[in-house]
Order: structure tokens, then sequence, then C-alpha cells
């Protein structure tokens, strides 16, 4: 089975955002360096900033995918022009 070509969500200006998966993994270590410690406050301050990007890139993506979902779950949902009592499987 071949991947899925990976998607690239615009964020705030030209800066492109990483794709769901990678930043998930980037905003686990995030959380995973800032929960360890030892940082200075402004290297704290900055992975909490960068986490803050990363959580909003992933809700991007969570919210494109309910869209599409409900989408595809409304358009299973109506009848169809033949008969209706037709799985589409």
């Amino acid at each position: 089975m071949s991947a899925a070509p990976s998607r690239v969500v615009v964020v705030a200006g030209d800066e492109k955002a990483p794709s769901y998966e990678q930043a998930r993994e980037e905003l686990t270590e995030v959380v995973r360096r800032l929960e360890t410690g030892g940082l200075t406050l402004e290297q704290s301050i900055e992975l909490w900033e960068r986490g803050e990007k990363l959580a909003a890139v992933c809700e991007e993506w969570l919210q494109g995918a309910r869209v599409k979902l409900a989408a595809a779950m409304a358009r299973r949902s109506e009848p169809s022009a033949g008969n209706s009592d037709e799985a589409p499987f």
C-alpha cells in the first residue's frame, strides 16, 4: 500500500505548515522538552509558542477532516437516483 501524498497547509502569509503527522510528532517533542525542564525562561517561552503554532496546525487539519467526513456522511444519507435500499458496497 502506498502512502498518501503529503498535503501542505498554508498558515500565516506564505509560511507552509507541516502535515498533520509531522506537526503532531513535533508537538509531542515540544511537550516532552517542556516537561523535562532544565530550560531557560526564554527557551521555555519559545518552545511554548512553537507548541501553540503546532497545535493550531493540528486543529486546522482535524477541522478539515471533520468537514470532509460530514460531507461524505451527508452524501451517503442522500437517496440515490436508483434504488435507495442498495448499499454502496
